[in-house]
């Protein structure tokens, strides 16, 4: 195990009800809003009208920055600094998922930073700093209620790019499994895979003396993989949205990360993929992740190996660690599969023609992946394969 340092700013305010705690936040983070949310879901199953209650008891007044996109842009990003510069904003407030609250965290920093905040996303600037900023989960998926990380695309350039900060950590976040009981089943899907993608970036890594944290990692993938399929079969059910939920945000809040160092390359590729093409990103990362793991376990079984028995309950009854890593793969194949994720390229109309441009895309910055290192012919490989 790796020396660390651990710290979560964010205050989580987890179950039904827990909205009534947004009064009291937006009473400490000052009377001026930008409230920042997608299509608007949000009107439509009363979380809205929730939202402004708790901000109105406060005596908040919010400026609205609705049509947040999937795959959040830099534009938005730059539309949303500029209302918080006009308006002598204090504070922003997400309601949304994982691309509202991403979108959120670049306009709270953008607002404070001189100069053009795609310097910082693109790493030729650092940031200096961000409003205060508060979370409202409505769906499960990504973990960025209770981390610093964020994914912008850049619609013009068709680069699509992670970054972070410490001071881009919610203050507070608020998840109520009632608010994601509306998601429909393909937003549900992927945010399923999104999260078990992030568990398998932290799982794969090299380290030793890590017991805990893979234990952390199996018990979280075991319980999606127990309880995402009765969800499929009733999606307004509560307590299973709340496992689900909950098991997003301890995918991504630094916990199953302390002491190893993951992969993070599907991440890379998906990104390169979804800036080219715009597709949903558990889409791609139920897509590509299994073909990076036929690569990384024909070099390193063992962990494969533990998966498929911890995980899927795969007998190892006198096999090889490469049979059951096999079996293990095949296993996670055939669980997204059976929840309705996409299995093929092609699935979204994707040919060979950009595999190319997407893989200097996915190794910009140099080769990527720690468990194994994938150069751009890597890359390549495996887009092809997934076709």
């Amino acid at each position: 195990m790796r020396p660390f340092v651990y710290e979560n700013p964010t205050r989580l305010y987890f179950g039904e009800g827990q909205i009534r705690h947004l009064t009291d936040e937006a009473v400490k983070l000052g009377r001026r809003v930008l409230l920042v949310y997608g299509g608007g879901s949000i009107k439509r199953n009363g979380v809205y009208d929730a939202v402004l209650e708790a901000l109105g008891a406060a005596g908040a007044e919010a400026v609205e920055l609705p049509g947040v996109e999937p795959n959040p842009r830099i534009s938005t990003v730059r539309k949303g600094a500029q209302l918080i510069r006009e308006h002598g904003l204090e504070w922003v407030l997400a309601v949304g998922g994982g691309s509202v609250i991403d979108c959120a965290k670049a306009i709270a920093a953008a607002a404070v930073f001189e100069g053009d905040f795609w310097d910082v996303i693109s790493r030729r600037a650092k940031p200096t700093g961000a409003l205060p900023l508060g979370t409202v989960l409505t769906l499960a998926a990504t973990g960025s209620e209770m981390n610093g990380g964020s994914v912008i695309t850049n619609e013009v350039t068709k680069e699509k790019l992670g970054w972070g900060s410490p001071f881009t950590y919610p203050r507070f976040s608020i998840l109520d499994p009632a608010y994601t009981a509306s998601v429909p089943r393909d937003q549900t899907v992927y945010g399923i895979v999104d999260m078990m993608s992030h568990v398998f970036e932290q799982y794969f890594h090299h380290d030793e003396q890590a017991p805990v944290q893979d234990g952390f990692c199996e018990a979280i993938l075991r319980t999606i993989v127990d309880a995402a399929p009765k969800l499929m079969e009733d999606l307004g059910n509560l307590e299973l949205r709340g496992t689900i939920l909950y098991c997003g945000t301890m995918a991504l809040n630094g916990t199953l990360s302390m002491g190893v160092t993951g992969d993070w390359a599907d991440h890379d590729m998906e990104h390169a993929v979804s800036a080219v093409y715009d597709i949903p990103h558990g889409g791609g990362l139920a897509i590509l992740f299994p073909h990076w793991m036929d690569r990384a376990s024909a070099r390193y079984p063992e962990k494969f190996a533990r998966m498929a028995v911890n995980v899927f309950g795969v007998r190892p009854d006198g096999k090889s660690a490469a049979e059951l890593a096999k079996e293990g793969i095949a296993a996670l194949r055939e669980f997204w599969k059976s929840i309705g994720a996409p299995t093929r390229l092609a699935d979204y109309g994707i040919d060979d023609s950009k595999i190319g441009e997407m893989a200097q895309k996915a190794t910009a910055f140099g080769p990527i992946g720690r468990y194994i290192t994938l150069q751009a012919e890597d890359v390549e490989d495996i887009y092809r394969s997934a076709l």
